[in-house]
């Protein structure tokens, strides 16, 4: 018996077909595989930031799923994101696992690793794990911005401020002094290079002086170097005699010469106030004149005496009395 295939079902059998791997090659794509065994899983998410299906569900780096569907729904007046996830790989996943969002590349893609939990007990198809996000590169970036940027502002700010004070400052009659200083300091630097010209004469004309003062110099430190023994020799022998000093009795002698002054002293004070014979002598004019008198009697003594010495001596050799001297 002989089937005959229609034109018509070969047409719908080739639909039918075309239509199934378009199915397939779109979930395909879509990272779902249809012939696998797979389970879901939810998570909820206060924010998903980039978060799109077809996003991959890795653990320790490894794709073991998908996200299959993302949902707006509120709870207690707040709006949160469900979001379903597809296991496509067939493994135990501990209660308590956190679905953490993250940052795949510096682009912001999103993906969502799986954190394994503690627990002995393992998830089921349809539970919901805990959700987690970590903050993506913009955020980061802005954190780590957002500090510097106040201080730009505030830099900006203190430029403005500065800006204005100079602006202040460098009025017309500072710009005019400004000038002249930097006139003044153009003359000076002229002035220095017509010194160094100068300078550079003096040298070239007084070579030779210099050469030979140098030569006297090298002369005096190899006379130096030749009798450093000697020099040393003498430092040591003058240590000697500064040792010896200092063992001598010369401080007693000091402080014995230091005493005397000091008798010296208290002596000449009582000089000077008149007390003993030398003070009376030297401050009371009495004393003076009748010592300066009796001395004048003692001089017409003398005389007198070298001249009459008979008035004064009176002796005999046969004991005869002595005529009465005639005044």
């Amino acid at each position: 018996m002989n089937f005959k295939v229609s034109r018509e079902m070969k047409i719908g059998i080739i639909m039918v077909v075309a239509i199934a791997l378009f199915i397939w090659g779109v979930s395909f794509l879509k990272g779902i595989n249809l012939f696998n065994k797979k389970h879901t899983l939810y998570a909820l998410y206060p924010k998903i930031d980039g978060l799109i299906p077809a996003s991959p569900l890795m653990i320790n780096g490894y794709k073991i799923g998908q996200v299959n569907d993302l949902k707006l729904i509120q709870k207690k007046g707040n709006y949160y994101v469900l979001v379903r996830f597809i296991v496509t790989e067939d493994l135990n996943i501990p209660k308590g696992s956190i679905a953490k969002a993250y940052s795949s590349d510096l682009l912001g893609t999103k993906a969502v690793e799986i954190i394994p939990g503690e627990s002995l007990e393992m998830v089921k198809d349809g539970d919901t794990l805990t959700a987690m996000t970590e903050e993506g590169l913009k955020e980061s970036v802005d954190k780590r911005i957002a500090p510097l940027q106040a201080k730009a502002e505030n830099l900006i700010s203190s430029i403005d401020s500065v800006m204005t004070v100079v602006n202040a400052v460098l009025n017309k009659k500072t710009r005019e002094n400004l000038t002249q200083s930097f006139e003044s300091i153009r003359k000076a630097i002229l002035s220095l290079e017509q010194t160094a010209y100068h300078l550079d004469d003096l040298v070239k004309s007084e070579k030779a002086k210099i050469s030979q003062l140098i030569t006297n110099l090298n002369r005096i430190t190899g006379n130096l170097a030749e009798n450093e023994k000697k020099i040393n020799q003498i430092i040591s022998n003058l240590g000697s005699v500064s040792d010896s000093l200092s063992k001598s009795q010369l401080k007693q002698a000091i402080n014995n010469a230091e005493k005397s002054l000091g008798e010296l002293n208290l002596l000449l004070a009582g000089i000077n106030s008149g007390k003993g014979t030398l003070g009376k002598l030297a401050k009371n004019d009495s004393l003076y004149m009748n010592l300066n008198k009796s001395m004048e009697n003692l001089k017409l003594l003398l005389g007198d005496l070298k001249e009459h010495p008979k008035r004064y001596i009176h002796f005999s050799l046969f004991g005869k009395k002595d005529k009465k001297l005639k005044n």
